[in-house]
């Protein structure tokens, strides 16, 4: 655009050029005031095309006209519907803490929803959630105001393994248990002792459930309480259990190896068909590990007071001690040291709570002090070796939690840490050979786990009979 105080200039420059013009003219002959003017008229037209074509019109000189029309909106319930059609569904994931309430676990997962609350309470099924161990992870499915639409996670019933579901369908919920796909696993680990053995486990990433059967595997011959030495060592190979890639539990050791005083115990779960609970440990000989008696009814303890004469401490007199004391906190769990049947659950002076179990014609067994007894402990009930009958106390005459554990043949006491115990039978035949390829498939992968190239010719040998 032409810029408009220019545009004024030429105006000017133009009218001067006309009265230049006009006065060259006058006076002078006709011809020659013809020619001038014609000049003067091309010279104004050339100067006029090339200066005044390009001006432009001002836009303030351009009429502006206003247009207005009405147009036709969705009105807000349309809008809402809309929202509504295309809602977004959000998917949360948490675990069971210990001291969970339903209301906490569902505030974590999203979920605001007082009828989903209220269903899970109330309905028989759904109620396992109330039930579920620290570390279980749970799935929410929600509408983006909090609604549930489902509730997902899974739960262990008496071995077995699905997903309990919790489903919306309109206003109401139903629940259900779907067949969950577990995918198997066999891990491998080995460890040191430094100081206990669950500080070991926990060091090598070994569930405390695993480091358990370790105790109750090796238990008839290494009392983990008093005979570990710094620098034992053990190899184990246990199941582990996984849905869509997380751990769901730990599961049976197949084989474990455990070094004590440099001493090697070894054990191999095989299944025997002949066996009633469907096989057992075994050692590489092919002997099995399941003595009659195990060296001791609580996992972790300490021994207070021998079999031996001594000051009794509420008589205060010297008297033969017919048992063995295992200090420990009150509450801890005594074990059945062997299958039997219970002879006796009660109340005795002296003894305090009480269990007697009758193993066989000639063997029983005596647990005294408890704090309270089992619930299956009552005369007559068969009770398997490793089976909870009571718990820690110091009922009777005792001056501290501690149990008094008798070991008694024929009814005359024995000394239950020297008495020489019956084995079982070891494996013999087809069976043994069987299991002769179990104990080198085995033992090649502990001399892997501890990076050993032992030859094969090293390996323990099991003699064929």
């Amino acid at each position: 655009m032409y810029p408009k105080d220019k545009f004024i200039h030429l105006r000017s420059d133009i009218k001067l050029l006309f009265r230049l013009a006009i006065a060259r003219v006058t006076g002078s002959s006709r011809k020659t005031r013809i020619v001038s003017a014609s000049a003067a008229l091309l010279t104004l037209i050339a100067f006029g095309a090339a200066g005044v074509a390009p001006i432009a019109t001002d836009p303030e000189d351009i009429p502006v006209r206003a247009i207005s029309a009405e147009l036709q909106l969705p009105s807000l319930n349309e809008q809402i519907a809309k929202l509504e059609a295309q809602q977004q569904l959000y998917f949360a994931e948490d675990k069971m803490r210990a001291g969970d309430t339903l209301a906490s676990l569902l505030s974590r997962l999203g979920v605001d929803d007082d009828a989903a609350s209220s269903f899970i309470r109330s309905d028989g099924s759904a109620r396992a959630i109330l039930r579920l161990k620290p570390g279980t992870t749970v799935q929410a499915q929600t509408a983006n105001n909090g609604v549930l639409q489902t509730l997902r996670t899974t739960i262990t019933d008496g071995g077995t393994t699905s997903n309990l579901v919790i489903r919306r369908d309109g206003n109401k919920f139903g629940v259900s248990q779907e067949n969950a796909d577990i995918e198997r696993r066999v891990e491998m680990h080995t460890g040191v002792i430094r100081s206990s053995l669950f500080a070991a486990t926990d060091a090598a990433d070994i569930p405390d459930g695993v480091a358990s059967q370790i105790v109750a595997m090796f238990g008839t011959d290494i009392n983990f309480a008093s005979d570990l030495k710094r620098g034992d060592h053990f190899n184990v190979a246990y199941e582990t259990f996984w849905q869509n890639g997380r751990f769901l539990r730990a599961g049976r050791i197949l084989a474990g190896e455990f070094v004590n005083a440099g001493k090697p115990f070894q054990a191999v779960w095989f299944d025997d068909p002949s066996n009633a609970q469907g096989g057992g440990y075994y050692g590489f000989d092919g002997k099995s590990l399941k003595k009659a008696f195990l060296k001791s009814p609580l996992a972790f303890t300490r021994i207070s007071s021998g079999f031996s004469m001594r000051m009794h401490p509420i008589l205060g007199k010297w008297k033969r001690h017919t048992g063995v004391d295992f200090a420990a906190s009150s509450g801890t769990p005594i074990h059945a040291t062997a299958d039997g049947t219970i002879d006796f659950a009660g109340v005795e002076t002296g003894y305090g709570n009480v269990v007697i179990i009758k193993h066989d014609s000639r063997y029983s067994t005596v647990y005294a002090h408890m704090s309270r007894f089992a619930p299956a402990s009552r005369k007559g009930a068969k009770v398997s070796q490793g089976d909870v009958i009571g718990y820690v106390g110091m009922t009777g005459w005792a001056t501290g939690p501690h149990l008094h554990y008798e070991f008694r043949v024929s009814n005359e006491p024995r000394d239950p840490l020297s008495v020489v115990v019956p084995t079982v039978a070891p494996l013999a035949g087809a069976e043994l050979q069987r299991f002769q390829t179990v104990v080198a498939d085995i033992t090649h992968r502990f001399n892997l786990l501890s990076g050993s190239e032992i030859a094969a010719a090293t390996a323990p040998r099991i003699a064929s009979k």
